[in-house]
């Protein structure tokens, strides 16, 4: 809708400043063109809204008007609250401030809206942790903060995956937050940007130099990137693990728990109830360990290897107990 295009151009300026009106367009996804006839519109509805050609133009408001909290629309005021939960944001010493930012905005809000807000946080509640989520202390996350800020370098010690413990200096970027967990998004000097998790730090200092940041870095647009290019070399490494398997009807609770979106149902339950699903695994090892542990309640009946594997680890169990090596 225009008056939604309107107010976020507005929003956008405010927040931004000066901008060029292709930035604007971007920003909006309108064109130029529709960017002009908006700016025309706000002026004549008499918003303080200027543009200014040359090299140093752009389209702009008078510095002293704020908009009021009045012109946000009723799911805008909703979605700011509708999860209370600080989550990362505790992390950085700032969930009391975001506390106290609600509470300044509740008691700004129209009668109207705030009688929405109680209502909504009665009904609805976002949680952003997952079930049984360890949850990781980040190390030195105050010295991260600080050289974020500043600009400095920093020496750590770093524990990967594949080679081991490794010292080196690094350039920090950003940090992002990934379901409570905290990811280092920085450069070694002269190298490409890198993801780093923040708990596998061992040792950090921060150094005295400061180093020039890239000015047309993007966080989220380099997250984002990197999800995806970490998902795919995922998939190319780990290819998914098809299987049938034939299942009682007192185990198919496992499958939408555990399993969502990767099975599915072929044909109907035989006369005892049991139901053939396809199933894709994560890997051979993931199938066998899933199968494994629903016991008497799950045949394999394709691929042969698996099954032929499951049963040879059943026996393995069997005579290790039997043995009585567990012991």
């Amino acid at each position: 809708m225009r008056a939604d295009r309107l107010l976020a151009m507005m929003l956008v300026l405010q927040a931004r400043g000066r901008m060029t009106a292709q930035e604007l367009a971007a920003n909006l996804e309108v064109s130029e063109r529709t960017i002009y006839r908006d700016i025309e519109a706000l002026s004549a509805a008499g918003a303080p809204i200027y543009t200014q050609s040359g090299a140093n133009g752009g389209v702009f408001l008078d510095e002293h008007y704020r908009i009021s909290l009045t012109g946000l629309s009723r799911a805008q005021v909703l979605s700011l609250f509708i999860s209370s939960d600080a989550g990362p944001l505790e992390d950085l010493g700032l969930a009391n401030a975001v506390e106290e930012t609600l509470l300044k905005l509740f008691a700004a809000l129209p009668s109207m809206h705030r009688h929405e807000v109680e209502r909504l946080r009665q009904r609805f509640y976002i949680d952003p942790a997952n079930w049984f989520q360890m949850v990781e202390a980040p190390p030195f996350l105050d010295t991260l903060q600080q050289a974020l800020w500043e600009d400095r370098r920093l020496r750590v010690s770093y524990q990967t995956v594949d080679h081991g413990e490794i010292e080196r200096t690094i350039e920090p970027y950003g940090l992002v937050a990934k379901a409570n967990i905290w990811y280092l998004a920085a450069k070694h000097p002269g190298d490409e940007m890198h993801t780093y998790r923040v708990s596998r730090f061992q040792q950090m200092s921060l150094m005295d130099t400061c180093f020039h940041r890239e000015p047309n870095f993007d966080l989220i647009a380099y997250w984002k990137k990197s999800c995806a290019a970490f998902e795919e070399k995922m998939r190319e490494t780990f290819p998914p693990y098809p299987a049938t398997v034939h299942v009682h009807p007192d185990a198919l609770w496992y499958f939408p728990s555990f399993m969502s979106d990767r099975y599915e149902q072929i044909g109907l339950p035989d006369a005892a109830g049991w139901v053939t699903l396809q199933v894709s695994y994560e890997s051979m090892g993931d199938a066998q360990m899933r199968v494994l542990g629903l016991g008497a309640s799950i045949a394999v009946l394709e691929p042969v290897e698996l099954r032929d594997r499951v049963l040879e680890t059943a026996r393995a169990i069997v005579a290790f107990h039997t043995e009585g090596r567990a012991s």
